[in-house]
C-alpha cells in the first residue's frame, strides 16, 4: 500500500467516524424529548407488547422463555395501570417486569435513582402509602408489620440498622404490595447515613387471615407501633 493510499484510507475513517458520531447525537437529540418524562407503563396481566406501546421509556428486549423479566434501558418511572387501585413512583434504576408467558406477573423496584437520606426516602415511602389509602388499598399484617411512618421512634429504629421497616397492602383480591424501607452502606457517601426502599407487586401471595389468627414469638427488635 501506497503512502497516498494508506493517507487516502485514513482520511476515510476518520470521516466516518465523524459521521457516526453525529449521526448518533441527531437521533439522541430527536428521542430525547421522548425521555424527559420516562415512564414505564404497566398492567398486572398485561402483554409485552402493551407494556411498549403505552410507555415512553425503551424497554429490554423480550426473552423467548415462558418465564422471564425485561428491565427498562433509562432511568423510569412506574405508572402502574388500574381503574381503581392505580399508581406511580418515581424515577427507579433499579426496576424489573416479570413475565409468565408474555404476560406481566409482577414487579420489583427501587423507586429511586440511588440511595437517599432518611428525610428523602421518608417522603418517598410516605407518598405511596398515602396513595394507596386514597385508592382502596388496605394494609395488612400490622401485628407485625405496622405502616411506615414519620416519627421520632421509626427513624430510631431504621437507623440501627438491624431490621427493615416493611409494609404489606392488598387491593382487594387483585393485588398484594410489599414495601421495604432499611439502612443502606453507601460506598460514595460513606459519612451518611443512606436509606434503600425496594417495592414488590403481584397477584396476593400471603394468607394474611391465617397468619393473622396465629400465635408467633415476639421480635426482640418490634417494630414501632402507632399510638
Amino acid at each position: 500500500m501506497t503512502l497516498r493510499s494508506h493517507w487516502f484510507g485514513w482520511r476515510c475513517g476518520a470521516y466516518l467516524l465523524v459521521l457516526a458520531g453525529l449521526t448518533w447525537a441527531v437521533i439522541h437529540r430527536l428521542t430525547q424529548p421522548l425521555w424527559d418524562e420516562p415512564e414505564i407503563v404497566v398492567e398486572m396481566g398485561g402483554t409485552y407488547e402493551n407494556l411498549l406501546r403505552n410507555s415512553s421509556a425503551p424497554f429490554s428486549p423480550e426473552i423467548r422463555d415462558r418465564i422471564w423479566f425485561g428491565i427498562p434501558m433509562t432511568d423510569a418511572r412506574l405508572r402502574f395501570v388500574d381503574p381503581q387501585f392505580g399508581f406511580t413512583t418515581p424515577e427507579a434504576r433499579f426496576f424489573t417486569v416479570n413475565f409468565d408467558d408474555y404476560v406481566i406477573s409482577g414487579i420489583r423496584m427501587s423507586p429511586q435513582v440511588e440511595p437517599l437520606l432518611i428525610d428523602d426516602a421518608l417522603n418517598v415511602v410516605l407518598d405511596l402509602q398515602d396513595q394507596w389509602r386514597e385508592k382502596g388499598w388496605v394494609a395488612k399484617g400490622l401485628r407485625n408489620n405496622p405502616t411506615i411512618a414519620d416519627t421520632p421512634e421509626w427513624r430510631e429504629w431504621l437507623r440501627k440498622g438491624i431490621l427493615s421497616g416493611r409494609s404489606y397492602w392488598l387491593a382487594g383480591d387483585k393485588y398484594q404490595a410489599m414495601l421495604i424501607l432499611g439502612r443502606f452502606e453507601d460506598y460514595r457517601n460513606p459519612a451518611e447515613e443512606r436509606y434503600l426502599i425496594t417495592l414488590a407487586l403481584a397477584k396476593p401471595w400471603t394468607p394474611f387471615d391465617e397468619i393473622e389468627d396465629m400465635s408467633d414469638e415476639p421480635s426482640h427488635f418490634p417494630a414501632p407501633q402507632p399510638k
